[in-house]
């Protein structure tokens, strides 16, 4: 009971929140209360002016009007101040102690002038005090234990003396003040409670808001922000990229957009693990950030794929010499735990102006340059340039034409053979397609199925190529197999592997003589799906090829999950076989994981005798090249058939 008692009469300083209310809702009463205060108490110093003594009517009470005065000014001039926890704590416990001497000071000297005067003086003894008192009190509510305090320090003694004055009109008015104070004391009680309430909600309120802005502001980082990297996302850099060109055109000043993509991640995924991945890719981020004071803005994209936007007013000299520090950083060994995983990135750049003036047009040409960069110069950094956009334009021709064209009467086939080098005979032709457009000319291949698949009609132009190859198969012997290739599109192409399958079904032709090519890079955009639709053609019997291995990002771990019989290796290892020991070591490794796997292995690029006896040491024995025979046409695919049924053991035509 003392305890709560305590409790209720102290000031609550372990309630941050409500001890800041109750200091700015006082500082607003100050004022009310000091003014009630004075006024009250001059009225009544005049009313006993002439009856009391002057150190009742003039002395003491100059001494109260100072007391308050002095603390009205200070309150005043300090209501706009903020303070800390343990200040607005010290203000309230200051207010407090002084409210019980003020109390007492005045319900002292108001009781010592009631014997002074007649009734109607004594009356407004008994109504200065109540009256002043009260309005006192509810001035104080917000500060519960100071309000209490004046009431059992004034209240109290007031309702007791006139109690006690034997004058019934007094006693009748104390037992009304003694009735009035316990409805106040309620009603105090009743308002603090529901302003503690009111503080609590608020704190709350203000927590929830807080947290809802937590949540708010992380969904935003969340939203803008890579979560491995805490590099920008690919949403963050595009709305950086317009709101940069926007404040270029404004100031008049330039800036270029780089994509970089990581040359030989993949193998890093599959040989060290996704965490080291991880981690190569977080390194990666830090070493684009470095170049951050260089006018430097970096994004990751997504998978190993990273934005950059270049400020100020970029050349394209500079814009490569920054390319390649760049460059040449990303090619630096990233060291893990003991293990050196290495990449490379190309990076391809366009420039405001130069290769467009918006955000779509400079990301295509950026990421045609890219595609440059990672044919022909990776691990560098190629600037798009107007031959770069006559390349472009030449594409459009090519496609737009393409999109015109005649398949069935614009489109050949000319077939490389595959050669035994034992017996020195075939045992295979792929079909290599030929355009001869009649607005272009000859199209070479590699621009036409580029831009075949960029057109959204590859697909169509398989199927017409399928047909021509079955054709030109029905004309040789059952031994002789049939290889075509299926562009990247085709692969991951539900509708295009159910149109080859119904062709090769209808065209008579053992699908057990096809092998259909693809390539790794092919393979490797959407593993799944192109795994699942390679498996379609290997349950009907189809031989399936990976070509030009060891050029993309494929690694055993994938290379074992694909119902290969036959993986060829790229040209690129041949052309220095009989000098370059790396090549000869890789290409020797290539050959005994096709055995140990089942599958056949051909070499591609031979061009030389030299070339053929080097690989026949390494084990090589499947062969293709400008040395046994450059692509031919139809007719002239075994020419020498009618002389000799054993053609597979036939002399073949060395026409390169």
């Amino acid at each position: 009971m003392f305890s709560k008692a305590k409790a209720i009469l102290t000031i609550e300083s372990g309630n941050p929140e409500l001890v800041q209310a109750q200091l700015v809702a006082f500082t607003k009463q100050v004022p009310l209360l000091y003014f009630m205060l004075v006024t009250n108490t001059v009225a009544l110093t005049v009313t006993h002016f002439n009856a009391a003594p002057a150190y009742l009517t003039l002395y003491i009470p100059s001494a109260l009007y100072a007391v308050s005065l002095t603390r009205l000014v200070h309150w005043w001039f300090s209501r706009g101040r903020r303070y800390t926890h343990d200040e607005a704590v010290g203000r309230l416990r200051s207010t407090y102690r002084l409210t019980a001497l003020l109390g007492a000071g005045f319900c002292a000297w108001s009781l010592s002038l009631f014997p002074y005067g007649d009734a109607y003086q004594q009356s407004h003894v008994a109504f200065y005090i109540a009256n002043t008192v009260i309005g006192c009190i509810f001035c104080l509510m917000h500060l519960r234990a100071a309000a209490l305090t004046l009431t059992a320090i004034v209240l109290g003694p007031f309702t007791v003396f006139f109690a006690a004055s034997g004058n019934p009109v007094f006693t009748a008015l104390a037992l009304n003040v003694a009735l009035v104070t316990v409805a106040m004391v309620f009603i105090l009680l009743t308002y603090y409670r529901d302003f503690r309430a009111l503080i609590q909600s608020q704190k709350e309120l203000t927590v929830r808001q807080a947290e809802t802005q937590r949540l708010s502001d992380e969904n935003h980082r969340l939203a803008n922000l890579d979560s491995l990297t805490n590099l920008p996302n690919r949403r963050q850099f595009r709305a950086e990229l317009e709101g940069r060109i926007a404040a270029a055109e404004r100031n008049r000043t330039g800036l270029a957009l780089g994509l970089i993509d990581l040359d030989g991640f993949k193998p890093v995924n599959d040989t060290f693990g996704h965490g080291i991945g991880d981690k190569l890719l977080v390194e990666v981020g830090e070493r684009l950030s470095a170049f951050a004071d260089r006018g430097v803005f970096p994004a990751r994209l997504g998978g190993d794929e990273f934005g950059i936007i270049f400020a100020d007013t970029p050349t394209p000299d500079r814009l490569r010499l920054l390319g390649e520090e760049i460059c040449t950083a990303l090619q630096e060994p990233y060291a893990f735990n003991g293990q050196t995983p290495r990449v490379s990135g190309s990076l391809g750049i366009s420039i405001l102006g130069d290769a467009g003036t918006t955000a779509d047009r400079l990301f295509d040409r950026a990421d045609f340059a890219l595609y440059l960069a990672k044919q022909n110069f990776r691990g560098t950094t190629v600037v798009f340039s107007a031959e770069h956009e006559a390349e472009i334009n030449e594409q459009g021709r090519v496609q737009q034409a393409l999109l015109g064209a005649d398949f069935e009467s614009e489109m050949h086939l000319v077939f490389q053979p595959m050669v035994d080098a034992d017996t020195n005979g075939i045992f295979a032709y792929e079909a290599l397609a030929r355009w001869e457009s009649p607005a272009l000319g000859p199209v070479p291949p590699g621009v036409f199925i580029r831009a075949a698949e960029h057109a959204g009609i590859i697909g169509r132009l398989t199927e017409v190529l399928m047909r021509k190859a079955l054709e030109a198969a029905q004309t040789w012997p059952a031994h002789i197999r049939l290889s075509i290739n299926l562009s990247a599109r085709d692969v991951v192409s539900n509708k295009t592997v159910d149109a080859l399958l119904d062709i090769i079904a209808d065209s008579g032709v053992d699908p057990k003589r096809l092998d259909v090519e693809v390539t790794e890079t092919a393979v490797m955009r959407n593993f799944a799906l192109a795994a699942d639709n390679i498996r379609r053609f290997a349950d009907h019997g189809i031989g399936i090829a990976l070509d030009d291995f060891g050029t993309g990002h494929s690694s055993l771990s994938y290379v074992h999950k694909l119902p290969l019989t036959k993986i060829k290796i790229d040209r690129g290892f041949i052309v220095d076989i009989t000098t370059n020991e790396l090549s000869r070591s890789i290409v020797k490794t290539i050959v005994d994981l096709s055995r140990n796997i089942g599958c056949v292995c051909v070499v591609e690029g031979m061009e030389t005798q030299e070339q053929v006896v080097a690989l026949r040491a390494l084990g090589c024995r499947m062969m293709q090249g400008y040395y046994f025979a450059r692509p031919q046409k139809l007719e002239d695919t075994l020419a020498y058939q009618a002389v000799s049924d054993s053609i597979v053991n036939a002399p073949v035509r060395k026409t390169g």
